[in-house]
């Protein structure tokens, strides 16, 4: 009995000691710290530039649907507007119009192209399987295909369809 009263006694004082000691122990910091102090934290940078255009304002740049193809408007936010190519009722292609002055490295890419659609830079990302051009190296315009039915060559043909001329009367 006095051996059995002695673990009871006991044992509540090796938790209480187990609790303290592993309660204490410093942790490393998280490895997403910094960045969470970074973006956080005042004076972080801005995620969309303040000059960037508003997305309602490319949605007229972008081409209408034809030959079996419906164009459906699918986001639009500061700095961006997207649309989904749709034929027979499955998604083929996602169009898009991007301002890079809210991320400037998206421009970077097409500093050493050397392809050419309507005197703007083009660039083709078989890995992507997206083709891009840039307006007045600000805009980023870009057709992505999301079936495989959908080339490089219909990339091209539908870029050929956005109003790159009106989109580089923006400022």
């Amino acid at each position: 009995m006095i051996v059995s009263n002695w673990r009871k006694a006991l044992m509540p004082i090796v938790l209480s000691v187990v609790l303290l000691v592993t309660g204490c122990s410093s942790k490393e910091p998280s490895k997403y710290a910094q960045t969470q102090k970074d973006t956080t934290g005042r004076n972080a940078p801005a995620a969309i530039a303040k000059n960037a255009e508003a997305g309602s304002q490319f949605n007229q740049f972008f081409p209408q649907g034809a030959n079996g193809y419906a164009r459906v408007f699918s986001q639009e936010k500061k700095g961006f507007a997207e649309a989904k190519l749709n034929k027979g009722g499955k998604n083929v292609a996602v169009l898009s119009i991007s301002d890079t002055s809210s991320l400037p490295a998206a421009a970077k890419k097409y500093e050493k192209s050397i392809s050419k659609l309507n005197n703007y830079p083009l660039v083709d990302e078989p890995a992507l399987k997206s083709t891009g051009v840039l307006v007045n190296n600000r805009f980023q315009v870009k057709v992505a295909s999301r079936d495989p039915s959908f080339t490089a060559e219909d990339r091209q043909m539908w870029l050929q369809k956005f109003n790159l001329g009106g989109l580089s009367t923006l400022k």
